[in-house]
């Protein structure tokens, strides 16, 4: 089944929110996707366009040849995809929206053709803000040589349904060890526009 952590780390952001708008960071437990967390990712969102890695499972840091965790989601793009990222970024947390993403990445010389899909869930964070968004990033083929760059190919974008008289669970306590973030500080609407290139297609889930 191609790119089935995607669909597990959906299914578990589901059941958490539980027909909330969006689960809290906090309860997001490890042992709840432990077969995709090679895959998996935390971003915070730092500004309105901007959101770096808190946390990252070992696919990224192989792609990119380096540890990831600190470094905006824009580096594992192409600079002509990362203007449309940072779009896609005000979307999922304005909205909030998911957003699934289809790439290709760039290819030279020890670089060979590689698909992926790459996965954003908004998040709240212990304040109540949504600027935490959980992830899964998946590639398919050789890595070759690092780093490895990828193209933006599609994007759908999915609005968040809440069901009426929703019971909310009770907070489950943060992040056991093993998937715990250090203790360091880091320093719309269905009318929202993304700007596209003519090879694009944005596609909207009513």
């Amino acid at each position: 089944m191609r790119f089935q952590y995607i669909s597990e780390i959906r299914a578990y952001w589901e059941a958490l929110r539980d027909g909330r708008e969006v689960p809290f960071r906090s309860e997001i437990d490890p042992r709840g996707i432990e077969h995709a967390l090679e895959y998996a990712f935390v971003l915070e969102r730092i500004a309105p366009q901007v959101a770096r890695f808190r946390l990252a499972g070992m696919h990224l840091n192989d792609l990119m040849g380096m540890e990831v965790r600190g470094m905006p989601l824009t580096a594992l793009f192409t600079p002509k995809s990362r203007t449309e990222v940072s779009d896609i970024l005000q979307v999922v947390f304005s909205g909030p929206k998911t957003v699934e993403l289809t790439l290709r990445a760039e290819t030279g010389f020890g670089k060979p053709e590689m698909l992926a899909k790459l996965l954003i869930l908004p998040l709240k964070s212990d304040l109540g803000d949504i600027s935490r968004a959980l992830g899964c990033f998946m590639a398919e083929g050789p890595i070759g040589r690092a780093p490895r760059r990828f193209d933006l190919m599609d994007c759908v974008v999915n609005p968040i349904e809440i069901a009426p008289q929703t019971q909310r669970r009770p907070l489950r306590h943060p992040f056991p060890d093993g998937f715990a973030e250090p203790p360091t500080p880091y320093s719309g609407s269905m009318s929202t526009v993304i700007r596209s290139r003519g090879h694009l297609k944005l596609v909207v889930s009513h």
